[in-house]
Formats: C-alpha cells, structure tokens, sequence
C-alpha cells in the first residue's frame, strides 16, 4: 500500500476500493483486473486509487491480506481449545469444516487468486503461515500422537495434503459435496491415528 489511510474518511476509500476490487478480480479474473475498472466499480477516481495502491497488483495483494486473514477466522472455530473430553473424531470434523468454510468463502475469487494472481515474496505471507501452521500442530498435540515423530513436519505435511484436496476440490466446485467432507476426515483421522500406533 502506497499511503495508510490514517482518517476515518481515508480507511473507508480503502476499504469500498478493496471491496470493489474483490468483486472485480472474482468476476473478471486477472487479465481484465484493471484499476480503470476497479474505480468506476467503487464510484472513486483513479487519482484516489492510485493515492494509496501503486498498481493492480498491490490492490491483489491487499484482497489476498483478507482472503487470508478470513482463513484464520474460519479456523478460530475450529475445535481448538476444546475440553482433553472431547473426541478426536469430532475435533476433525470440526476442523474440517472451518477449512471448508474458509475456503468457501468466495470460491471465484479463492480460485484466480490460486490459479492467476502472481505472487509477490513469500515474507509477507510469514506471519499468516505460522500462525496457519499452528492450528495444523494444535491438532496434532490434540490426538495425542506427539511421541511419533516430529509435530512441525507432521503439521506441514498434514496442511499440505489438506490444502492439495481442498484447493483441487475448489477448483472443481466440489467444495460443498457431503463426500468430500466425510473423506476429508477419514484422511485426516488415518494420518492422526497411524501417528497414534506408531508411538
């Protein structure tokens, strides 16, 4: 972002421009993201856009930000914190589910920014990975499987197995089929519980 918005009247131009923009860029996809089209979708000039985004890929920077920071949300809900009584099928499912969720969000959106949105340097995803990598270990240390190996690898192979079905689901449209959730969890469950054996 070029200027923070510091007024009230500032952060409100920001946030009907990202607005606008995410419609845009899910409707549009990335070759016709333009910030011509981007301010006649929030009704500003393109001299308020450019005020704070230098270009249409700070402006898909900044959706992705949200895209991301909804994720963490989706996952807050997720099983984590529950009771020692609660049962490792139903910490999955619930888990299960926020990933869902997150991803559902706005699937035409998830999918160009996947699929057609170049990324800029992977630091600036730093701290959205390992707080994202921590609900993947909290998990972990839930089923009790800590004794079997390395949790921090554990949660990285978990997370991407998890991302590699979702994402591929999304790009489908399969996302919201019963199946794919009931197979999501027996996945999940296998991992956990073979971790469970092996320690």
């Amino acid at each position: 972002m070029r200027k923070a918005p510091r007024q009230q009247r500032s952060r409100v131009t920001v946030d009907v421009i990202v607005e606008a923009a995410t419609r845009v860029l899910a409707r549009r996809g990335w070759a016709r993201f333009t910030t011509n089209g981007i301010a006649a979708v929030a009704g500003v000039s393109v001299g308020s856009l450019y005020q704070y985004f230098p270009n249409k890929l700070a402006i898909a920077e900044a959706i992705r930000q949200r895209h991301l920071d909804e994720v963490l949300v989706a996952l807050s809900g997720s099983g984590e914190g529950d009771s020692e009584a609660v049962a490792l099928d139903q910490r999955v499912e619930r888990f299960v589910d926020g990933v869902i969720a997150a991803h559902s969000v706005d699937e035409a959106l998830h999918r160009v920014l996947l699929d057609e949105v170049p990324l800029v340097a992977r630091s600036s995803y730093a701290e959205f990975e390992a707080e994202y990598q921590r609900r993947y270990r909290a998990l972990i240390a839930a089923s009790a499987s800590g004794a079997a190996g390395d949790d921090e690898t554990a949660a990285r192979v978990l997370s991407s197995a998890v991302e590699g079905v979702v994402h591929a689901a999304a790009h489908r449209g399969d996302l919201g089929l019963p199946a794919l959730r009931s197979e999501l969890v027996r996945l999940i469950l296998a991992y956990l519980r073979d971790r469970q054996q092996a320690a």
